[in-house]
């Protein structure tokens, strides 16, 4: 398991490998000043100050070296700007030559994650360590690497080591770290009082059974917010059965409660003044004889009554009731997290994760928090004129909109079980990188999750 408190330390001027900065634009007066001998290495390996580029340049004496490192843009911090060195370099300690790690220290550390647990031969490579002249900022950049590390852990793991009782024990692990209260709703009590979460999950293994997940900390007296998330371990499709391409990755889809237990977790790291209530809605969409069907119309825990018009519309059907728990304990705030749908990821692509909200003061401040974590995120809109694609010819609602605006109509069923008057956000993330870039390798992955807890950070400040 990998440590993440000890690959950023003060600089108290150990001994350390040099890492010089530079960009494009500074590169050629960079170089003016450097020795022929630093001038020949940096000419040999072709290297320009582009970002991402590395150079290794001779030391004044045998064994002494040096680093330069190219970023995009010196005059701005960027989360990422010395990942590729902290990927790349040999173990080690290093320190920065006349820049400020500043944001970077999260991608410093995240550099370094790798997902090996399957692996019977792990490549194994010592702790590249930075030291840095701002020490006060190493504990926040220490908390929010591990939380994305966690979202990737949970994240990348199989579906048949991670079902609803391995999320459980995630939330009872992270509980006991903070003395938080955790609550299960499991069996009758689900199916009675939670009955989309049951519905959707019925058809899965004993082992893997639905349930909703409670965590509850803090002062009573403190603002109360809910962060929600959707904990589908595995998605098939259910009866509405997904392509072989479509479910190949569906062990991902339980990436919204990757992001809510994490983010609970960085919330009771950081001490905000809030009451936390966390939600998780685990199950397995599976198949089975007493899967959920086309056709069937199920009562919600709100009562409304909702026709199944596909089933692997799932992921709205447990956010309902969890959303409807979250409110009924008189949340002041809800945030969710759901890798919801397809469809946002056609209009926006993998990186930005679509946010719809019914707050606009929050949405502002949201996309604003999102912008200075440099973690993006995208606002569209509760097109309240599509609610009529969602109409059930004998129900309140069908869980299917169609083939148009599809991650719209899912924001606006969610829409349906929050009243306008409780301030909502709603995060449709895809969880995943497809491509591998610097501190951000194929697999699973936060987005969203920095920015929401910038956010909490700017509205519930410690002291």
């Amino acid at each position: 398991m990998m440590r993440y408190d000890n690959l950023i330390q003060p600089d108290n001027a150990q001994a350390a490998t040099p890492i010089h900065v530079t960009d494009k634009a500074c590169f050629e007066t960079w170089l003016a000043q450097q020795s022929d001998s630093a001038r020949a290495a940096i000419k040999a390996q072709k290297f320009e100050g582009n970002a991402n580029d590395l150079a290794i340049l001779p030391g004044d004496k045998p064994g002494e070296w040096s680093v330069v490192a190219g970023v995009s843009d010196m005059a701005v911090p960027g989360v990422w700007h010395l990942a590729k060195a902290a990927e790349s370099l040999p173990e080690g300690t290093y320190r920065l030559v006349d820049y400020d790690a500043s944001d970077a220290m999260v991608g410093w550390i995240l550099g370094q994650y790798r997902f090996q647990e399957y692996l019977s031969e792990p490549k194994l490579v010592g702790p590249r360590v930075l030291l840095v002249r701002e020490p006060a900022r190493i504990p926040a950049a220490e908390m929010q690497a591990a939380a994305t590390a966690l979202v990737r852990d949970l994240v990348n793991r199989p579906a048949s080591d991670l079902g609803p009782n391995a999320l459980e024990a995630e939330a009872k692990r992270i509980a006991k770290s903070y003395k938080a209260d955790v609550t299960v709703t499991t069996g009758e009590a689900l199916e009675t009082g939670y009955p989309l979460i049951h519905a959707v999950g019925k058809a899965a293994a004993r082992a893997h059974a639905p349930r909703l997940i409670e965590m509850e900390w803090g002062d009573p007296r403190h603002p109360r917010i809910a962060i929600v998330g959707k904990g589908i371990t595995f998605d098939s499709g259910g009866l509405d059965i997904k392509p072989a391409s479509g479910m190949r990755l569906m062990k991902k889809d339980m990436g919204g409660a990757a992001h809510a237990l994490a983010l609970a977790e960085l919330i009771m790291a950081a001490h905000l003044p809030v009451r936390l209530h966390m939600l998780v809605a685990a199950a397995e969409n599976s198949i089975a004889g007493d899967a959920m069907r086309p056709g069937d119309i199920i009562k919600s825990r709100k009562g409304l009554t909702v026709e199944i018009d596909n089933t692997d519309a799932e992921g709205r059907l447990v956010l309902a009731d969890a959303l409807t728990k979250a409110i009924q304990d008189k949340a002041e705030l809800i945030i969710d997290f759901a890798t919801l749908t397809g469809a946002a990821r056609v209009a926006l692509g993998p990186d930005l994760p679509a946010m719809f909200s019914n707050d606009e003061q929050i949405a502002n401040a949201m996309l604003a928090a999102s912008k200075a974590a440099s973690d993006p995120l995208w606002r569209m809109p509760l097109w309240a004129p599509y609610m009529e694609m969602l109409d059930s010819d004998i129900a309140d609602i069908s869980n299917s909109g169609g083939a148009f605006a599809g991650a719209v109509t899912a924001a606006l069923f969610l829409h349906k079980f929050v009243p306008d008057d409780v301030p909502w956000v709603h995060l449709d993330t895809f969880a995943w990188r497809p491509t591998g870039k610097p501190g951000r390798p194929k697999g699973g992955e936060a987005l969203g999750l920095r920015a929401v807890f910038r956010y909490l950070t700017e509205t519930y400040p410690v002291g």
